[in-house]
């Protein structure tokens, strides 16, 4: 039984890029598909493709490497974890490596960025760091 779907992500993208594999498959939900849609527009993965199975169904996301067959990802971090929720208000959403990468924040208004939440004045629950 998984307890943390979302550090099970995390964990196979960092896998993936460390084994240098051109994509990962992993179970989908609305909120993987979420998170991978904004590492998709930060510029940290190529592109994410959902696939049908008759199932539960399987998000494939491809991995992004430089000219140098370096990933684009440097880190990834798991915030709040189901033991220990991580929430913050609008005054204090974190800046990751100096606003270089990016906070995901679960809000009201959904899953959103750091730099939205600034924008929106909303906080939430930090979900992980990217850089």
């Amino acid at each position: 039984m998984m307890t943390d779907p979302i550090a099970d992500m995390l964990t196979r993208v960092r896998n993936a890029y460390g084994a240098r594999k051109t994509y990962v498959d992993m179970p989908a939900s609305k909120l993987k598909a979420h998170i991978a849609k904004i590492m998709f527009e930060g510029g940290f993965i190529k592109n994410v493709k959902y696939i049908d199975d008759g199932l539960q169904g399987k998000l494939r996301v491809y991995i992004r490497y430089d000219e140098k067959n370096n990933s684009v990802i440097e880190g990834i971090k798991r915030v709040s974890v189901p033991s220990r929720r991580v929430y913050v208000d609008r005054a204090n959403i974190p800046r990751v490596m100096g606003g270089y990468g990016v906070a995901i924040i679960s809000t009201s208004k959904g899953v959103l960025t750091d730099k939205e939440c600034r924008s929106l004045g909303i906080g939430g629950e930090v979900i992980c760091h990217i850089w």
